[in-house]
């Protein structure tokens, strides 16, 4: 059959589960049987015994009617309504769809189970756990090892070639490139890289007096007397030396507010001036065709990615670290503030009444496809393996609620 020519370790367990269970009925039905012939045309009071055993296996044999006739013919004859799984696994996949539908994946049922559940709070005292928050990173570093590493030169190029520089070239960027300069020129976002330059400058000054008087001496007339140029060239040397430190060690030098009125009007240009912002989306367009900057984007792209690479298979990499730390904080602060664990309840809330309100119909037809895919003698074994041992109870119960109720029946006809 198919499906069925295996069975995993669970499979087993269930199906040893079920056999000693139908073993324990079929064997409370053999004793019935022992009793009632073994108190066969006795008086009282084996009398009531008899009448005792009698009954149960009448209600012994019933309910091994009704449990057998939900899996599979009894005895093997076509009795109607017999075999009930087997020749109507379909209407029974779609009612068990409508009721998983209607009964679970419904947006209010998950909006209040999933409010109830302290889904931050659980996720928060389990991140703050240092062992479970590295357990996460490492998690997610294999994760992203196994992406880089199965990302090939060739897709990141054709990514490239087909979809991100075409876009770059057809998007008018001026305007945005303006902006973008006038917002960081505001906010002074780019003092710290002006600061950055203006040392590097001064060290590279203080540390090379020879070539730039060398290259200064190379400016000067023809017709100067050589100790002349010295004289010229090292007090200039001198005097940009000390210009530079000037600047360095003023946040408000004249020379910083003259570059940042150069800035803040080429970003006002950018956005408004029509001769320079054609001018740039012409010189875009020239950068971004030349054959050289997709040789030049691959090459930054597989730095980064042998960096990353090598980073993400360290175990103690300080990106780890500032990851573990980070999720172990965060966990933290999971716990003990109220307000965050709202906000991430309501996001989860969220999310799962829009999985379930987007997908939920989708989600429940994986009940009727799989017992579509089964046959009817498949879908019985597998239902039957799941449930059947439970349903040997309605077996012995049957046999122990038929013998009292036969009992009963036949003490009080023996009073009456």
């Amino acid at each position: 059959m198919p499906g069925m020519s295996t069975f995993s370790r669970t499979d087993s367990a269930r199906a040893e589960g079920l056999r000693r269970m139908r073993l324990m009925a079929l064997s409370l039905l053999v004793f019935a049987a022992g009793v009632f012939l073994g108190t066969l045309h006795r008086s009282d009071p084996w009398t009531f015994v008899h009448a005792m055993a009698e009954a149960a296996m009448v209600g012994a044999i019933a309910d091994w009617f009704a449990v057998t006739a939900l899996f599979r013919h009894p005895l093997g004859l076509p009795i109607p309504h017999t075999a009930i799984i087997p020749t109507r696994k379909l209407a029974l996949g779609r009612s068990l769809e409508e009721f998983v539908t209607e009964n679970f994946l419904v947006e209010s049922v998950v909006r209040e189970r999933v409010a109830t559940a302290a889904v931050s709070e659980r996720v928060g005292g389990w991140l703050s756990e240092p062992q479970h928050a590295r357990r996460v990173v490492e998690e997610m570093a294999g994760l992203l090892r196994t992406g880089l590493s199965n990302l090939r030169d060739e897709e990141v190029a054709a990514l490239l070639e087909s979809e991100i520089l075409p876009r770059l070239i057809s998007e008018p960027l001026s305007g945005v490139s303006g902006r973008l300069l006038e917002d960081v020129v505001s906010e002074r976002a780019h003092t710290a890289l002006v600061d950055l330059a203006l040392e590097e400058v001064h060290r590279w000054l203080g540390h090379n007096q020879a070539t730039v008087v060398r290259v200064l001496g190379t400016r000067a007339p023809w017709w100067t007397p050589l100790w002349v140029d010295d004289r010229v060239t090292a007090r200039v040397y001198v005097e940009l030396v000390a210009w530079v430190d000037d600047i360095r060690s003023d946040p408000d030098h004249e020379a910083r507010r003259a570059f940042d009125a150069v800035l803040r009007q080429l970003g006002h240009d950018l956005q408004h001036d029509e001769a320079l912002m054609e001018r740039a989306e012409r010189l875009k367009v020239r950068v971004l065709t030349q054959p050289r900057v997709l040789v030049s984007a691959l090459a930054v792209w597989n730095v980064v990615r042998t960096a990353l690479l090598s980073t993400l298979a360290d175990p103690e990499s300080s990106l780890r670290e500032r990851g573990i730390t980070r999720l172990t904080e965060f966990g933290a602060q999971m716990v003990s503030n109220e307000e965050v664990r709202k906000r991430i309840d309501g996001y989860a809330t969220d999310a799962a009444a829009f999985f379930v309100t987007r997908y939920g119909d989708e989600l429940s037809t994986i009940i009727t496809m799989t017992i579509d895919r089964w046959d009817g003698d498949e879908a019985a074994r597998r239902i039957e393996l799941h449930v059947g041992r439970d349903l040997q109870f309605i077996r012995i119960n049957g046999t122990i609620v038929g013998g009292l109720a036969g009992l009963i029946i036949y003490t009080v006809g023996r009073l009456l």
